[in-house]
């Protein structure tokens, strides 16, 4: 199975954000913006922090393929 955040960046152009504001409204690194560019695994404290900046739950920002 394989984590895809299409979710994520659909969520963010309907907000009218883009992954900078998100990185800023969420702390997270470049690294970690890169991971989630890609689909590769990142820490759950990350995710949340992302719910939390964006007011979601987790399945509106990622899904399993």
């Amino acid at each position: 199975m394989k984590i895809s955040y299409t979710k994520l960046w659909k969520l963010l152009i309907d907000k009218k954000l883009n992954k900078q504001t998100l990185r800023r409204l969420t702390g997270i690194s470049a690294a970690t913006m890169a991971k989630l560019g890609k689909g590769e695994n990142v820490n759950t404290d990350v995710l949340i922090r992302i719910c939390e900046a964006l007011k979601c739950k987790l399945s509106d920002i990622m899904e399993l393929e």
